[in-house]
């Protein structure tokens, strides 16, 4: 006990010193960040949330606009094969959503933000006018279906796929850095409550602005490529994103803008390294003895300490406090509590972000299987005839929908009704997200075995049945997504927001991945056990239903695998020095 008291006085006093001392560089780097985000405008300022909201649908059109119909183009204009033309696609979307893990790495650890989003949306508009100027190039552009039709200039296709990649590496630098520079410049002086209430209405405007880029590119935009001119089209998703380019231009005196904080990544494996090499030391049972910054001339932030993987609280432990600070340790060997947490943070989201790749495995059925099962309904109501597909533009309004009534009905009530005014946690709106694809799943599962039934019958079902189901996936999409994006965003280390927020997004594309991975070993094994199998071209002769009651059992399972990590999900504390 003397011991331990004697070090414990010992650290007291080196650490009161320890802002004139070094702990190489990274200390010197952490008091220079401890200080908060160095801010390069004078305050908050709402004008700069509206414009980034403004450039979000500028954005959402733009990428929509070449999104939407690229499958069809690729087809009738540039005259790919049917498989290679949706391999096209995926991989495109792929590479879009990948993206925003590098960009949110550069923008956390190099340039910030802003300079992330504006070289992105540099390159974003260079690729959208090479796109353009390859569709005005191309003389034939004559629909064309037929496996006769004639190959494409060379040239012309080569500058339409440097244009395309290079609009989706513009895309995934946006999607890293827009949306964190847009939550930075809300006001953080407000109390925790009224942050967090201003944090949730600014993701969810964001989302909305996502949501109206959709809609109207899937209207406007696609009815000009497929009626008037393909150049015309993509000309006017182009002049989109010229104008958020000028917009955010324009807005860049009001911005705050954060000063990069230092590769996140190279602060992790400093913790791992550092956690191996002192393998040997045993972590003292009062966490105040493990290595911190502080200053008794600044006030800083910091992490509390939580008692949770302990072996990564050894790259905290001080062998020898003279070491520590006089002969300027590596980080390598030693590092700060902060420091630690900060991986911490990430091991406990990671299973939350695993169900969540699960979660949009189920969403990407809104374009698969539900349009298939479409196809095969009554698409006639009274004199209009509906495309299957057209029903994402209605799931999409039914999202804007659930966010009002998710802000003005459900909020408000559970306010009433708790002892303490307190609404629904992050974590639980993402859980009855998980809980309402349970739902969704299982009713497109009765309705295929409806549908299935009137065949047999002689009866076509109308298209109008899909409409819950969409409703219900509308509900889900709405509180996982945002809520996700919220929740990820929040536990973010401050040096790691950009990256935590890509992270986020990345289920999406990893979903989409395993949805089609999901849909072909089932549709491969049930023709084995019995042909046609499931999923057989002619669904008439198949059973779409059991593979909806599959996904309905791991939507289950996923929501019982999310309640656990969720309950014992620890959030981060946060401490002033």
């Amino acid at each position: 006990m003397e011991e331990q008291g004697e070090h414990a006085s010992l650290l007291i006093k080196v650490q009161g010193d320890s802002t004139a001392s070094c702990h190489g560089e990274a200390t010197q780097a952490l008091l220079q960040a401890d200080t908060g985000p160095q801010l390069k405008s004078k305050g908050s300022d709402g004008r700069a949330v509206l414009i980034i909201l403004g450039l979000e649908c500028l954005e959402s059109m733009a990428f929509n606009g070449v999104a939407t119909n690229l499958v069809v183009y690729l087809r009738s204009v540039l005259h790919a094969g049917t498989a290679s033309s949706a391999s096209t696609v995926s991989l495109w979307y792929g590479t879009s959503f990948f993206v925003p893990i590098i960009g949110a790495t550069v923008a956390d650890a190099y340039l910030g933000n802003y300079k992330t989003t504006l070289i992105s949306f540099v390159m974003y508009l260079l690729g959208m006018v090479l796109i353009t100027v390859a569709t005005f190039l191309l003389s034939n552009s004559v629909l064309c279906n037929t496996s006769s039709c004639p190959s494409s200039n060379g040239t012309q296709t080569v500058i339409f796929f440097a244009g395309l990649y290079l609009t989706a590496v513009g895309c995934g630098g946006v999607r890293s850095a827009l949306l964190p520079f847009g939550a930075e410049q809300l006001n953080k002086e407000n109390t925790p409550t009224l942050e967090i209430k201003s944090r949730r209405n600014f993701f969810n405007a964001f989302y909305v602005c996502v949501i109206f880029g959709v809609i109207t590119s899937g209207t406007i935009i696609v009815w000009v490529q497929e009626n008037v001119s393909w150049a015309l089209g993509y000309g006017a998703a182009t002049a989109c994103m010229g104008l958020a380019l000028v917009g955010f231009l324009a807005g860049t005196p009001i911005y705050q803008q954060n000063e990069p904080r230092g590769s996140p990544l190279k602060t992790i494996f400093q913790v791992i390294v550092a956690s191996f090499r002192n393998m040997g030391l045993e972590v003292p049972s009062d966490s105040s003895l493990l290595y911190e910054v502080r200053s008794n001339h600044i006030q800083r932030t910091k992490l509390a300490h939580s008692d949770d993987f302990r072996f990564l609280d050894k790259a905290a432990v001080i062998s020898d406090p003279s070491l520590a600070y006089g002969d300027c340790q590596s980080s390598w060997s030693l590092c700060t509590v902060t420091e630690v947490e900060e991986l911490k943070i990430l091991i406990r989201l990671l299973p939350i972000w695993v169900t969540g790749v699960f979660f949009a495995a189920t969403i990407s059925q809104m374009h698969t299987t539900f349009i298939q099962q479409g196809t095969v309904m009554n698409t006639e109501i009274g004199s209009l005839s509906i495309p299957p597909a057209s029903l994402y533009s209605f799931e999409v309004m039914c999202v804007t929908l659930w966010v009002l009534i998710m802000n003005k009905l459900i909020v408000p009530a559970t306010r009433a009704c708790s002892a303490n005014g307190a609404e629904p946690t992050q974590l639980q709106r993402i859980g009855i997200a998980r809980f309402l694809m349970i739902f969704a799943m299982a009713m497109a599962a009765l309705l295929e075995a409806k549908r299935l039934q009137g065949v047999q019958e002689g009866e076509l079902l109308s298209i109008v049945w899909q409409l819950p189901q969409y409703f219900v996936i509308a509900g889900a999409e709405c509180l996982g997504v945002i809520g996700q994006m919220e929740f990820f965003y929040g536990q973010a280390p401050d040096s790691m927001k950009s990256m935590l927020t890509a992270f986020a997004l990345l289920t999406s594309a990893l979903g989409n991945y395993l949805s089609s991975a999901i849909i072909s070993l089932i549709a491969g094994a049930t023709r084995g056990w019995h042909s046609p199998g499931w999923i057989p071209d002619d669904l008439n002769k198949g059973h779409l239903d059991y593979y909806f009651w599959c996904l309905t059992a791991l939507s289950l399972a996923n929501f019982v695998v999310y309640l656990y990590f969720a309950s014992k999900y620890k959030l981060k504390k946060v401490v002033t020095f």
